[in-house]
C-alpha cells in the first residue's frame, strides 16, 4: 500500500488505471494534450510518459543485431536506433505535458530509460517512477531511481522467479514502496500467453502491490487481472486504433473508459472474505422457508407430512427440526397456516440445532 501523490494503491482503493502514451503522439505535442483531455475527461488515473532519446537507448550501428529482423514483429525491418528516434517524446516537451497534466488534474508520471533520464525527472518533480520490463535487470538505473525516494512500479516482462526475487530485494532493502506489474513483453500480447492466475502468487510471496502491464488488443484480459487482485492497470493508449507507433496494440478513450468504469464495478464485487450472507441480506431472510401447518392440527394429535410443511416465509421454526417433529404429539391446538415457534421445541423437548 502507498501513494502516488494523493492517490492511493491499495485494494482498498479502486484499480489504478493508467494510460501508456508511448510514441502514440506521432510526433506531435498537440496530439499529446488531446490524450490528456480525454483521459481527464474519463477519470482516467494517471497518464505515463517515456523519456528517452534514441541515443541514450541505444546506437547507430549497421550490426545485424540492431535491426529487427523478426518477421512476426510488429516494427520488423527497423533498426533499433531509427525506431526509438521516431517513437521517443522529446525531452523539450515533457515540462509542457507536465504542467498541462497538472492542469488538468491528472497524474503524469515516466519510465525513465537510463540515469540521466532520472536527473531530469526529478528537477520536473514526477510522483513516481515506472520501470519497463526491458529494464528491470539495468540496477545502475534502478538503484538511481530507488535513490529518489519515489515509489516505483515495475513491469516483470521477460524475468523468471528468481529475477523477480531480486528485483523486489534490491528494492526492499532500500526501502522503496513497490509495485509490480504481470507482463508479457509481446506486441500485441497473445491472451494465451498473460497467465493472469499468476497476480495472487505474487501478491503471497513479495508481499507488495500487483497490477497488470497490458498489451493485448481487447480490455478482457485488464478485467480479468482485476478480478484475481491487481491494483493496478497499465494499458497504452492512442487517439484512435493504428494511429502510433504502438498503435495496432493500443487502446482507444472508449476502451479505457470502459475499463475505468467496469474495474469500479468489479473492485466493489470482490469485496473482502464474508461468509455472513444473513447480515447483508437481512431484509431476503424473511422470504425463506420455515415449518407452517397446513391443516387444523388438535392437541395430541400427531404431526404429519400431511398436516405440516416446509413453505416461504421463514416465520416458522427452521426446517431442519422438520424430522424431530414428524411422528411428536401436538403439545396445542393449531389453526392452518400457522408457524410453528420456537415454545413447540422446548415443549417437545427438542434440543437447538
Amino acid at each position: 500500500m502507498f501513494k502516488i501523490g494523493k492517490r492511493l494503491i491499495s485494494h482498498n482503493s479502486e484499480p489504478f488505471i493508467i494510460a501508456e502514451l508511448s510514441g502514440n503522439h506521432n510526433g506531435q505535442i498537440k496530439n499529446v494534450f488531446k490524450m490528456i483531455d480525454l483521459a481527464s475527461k474519463y477519470k482516467i488515473d494517471a497518464i505515463k510518459l517515456q523519456t528517452y532519446t534514441a541515443d541514450t537507448i541505444t546506437i547507430k550501428s549497421k550490426r545485424p543485431e540492431f535491426f529487427i529482423n523478426d518477421k512476426k514483429n510488429l516494427w520488423k525491418n527497423n533498426s533499433l536506433y531509427e525506431l526509438y528516434k521516431k517513437a521517443h517524446t522529446p525531452w523539450a516537451w515533457h515540462k509542457k505535458i507536465f504542467d498541462y497534466a497538472k492542469k488538468k488534474k491528472i497524474i503524469c508520471f515516466s519510465s525513465p530509460f537510463d540515469e540521466t533520464a532520472v536527473d531530469f525527472l526529478e528537477d520536473l518533480g514526477v510522483p513516481a517512477y515506472k520501470v519497463a520490463s526491458f529494464e528491470n535487470d539495468h540496477f545502475p538505473l534502478l538503484e538511481k531511481i530507488a535513490k529518489t525516494g519515489k515509489p516505483v512500479i515495475i513491469s516483470t516482462g521477460l524475468t523468471d522467479l528468481n529475477d523477480i526475487k531480486k528485483i523486489v530485494k534490491f528494492f526492499k532493502l532500500r526501502n522503496t514502496n513497490i509495485a509490480l506489474l504481470k507482463c508479457t513483453s509481446t506486441y500485441p500480447a497473445d491472451p494465451n500467453n498473460l497467465n493472469l492466475r499468476t497476480i495472487p502468487d505474487m501478491k503471497r510471496r513479495f508481499k507488495v502491490e500487483v497490477g497488470f502491464s497490458d498489451h493485448t488488443t481487447q480490455i478482457g484480459s485488464s478485467l480479468a487481472a482485476i478480478s484475481l487482485g491487481a491494483t493496478i492497470i497499465e494499458k497504452h493508449f492512442t487517439l484512435k486504433k493504428n494511429f502510433g507507433v504502438d498503435g495496432k496494440f493500443s487502446s482507444t478513450i472508449n476502451d479505457l473508459r470502459k475499463i475505468k468504469d467496469q474495474s469500479k464495478i468489479i473492485w466493489k464485487s470482490l469485496g473482502k472474505i464474508n461468509y455472513d450472507g444473513k447480515k447483508i441480506d437481512k431484509l431476503s431472510l424473511k422470504f425463506k422457508r420455515s415449518i407452517y401447518t397446513c391443516k387444523e392440527i388438535k392437541k395430541g394429535e400427531k404431526f404429519t407430512n400431511k398436516n405440516l410443511r416446509i413453505i416461504r416465509p421463514r416465520f416458522g421454526i427452521l426446517p431442519i427440526y422438520f424430522k424431530d417433529i414428524i411422528n411428536k404429539k401436538s403439545p396445542q391446538n393449531f389453526k392452518s397456516g400457522i408457524p410453528l415457534n420456537k415454545n413447540v421445541l422446548k415443549k417437545l423437548k427438542i434440543k437447538k440445532r
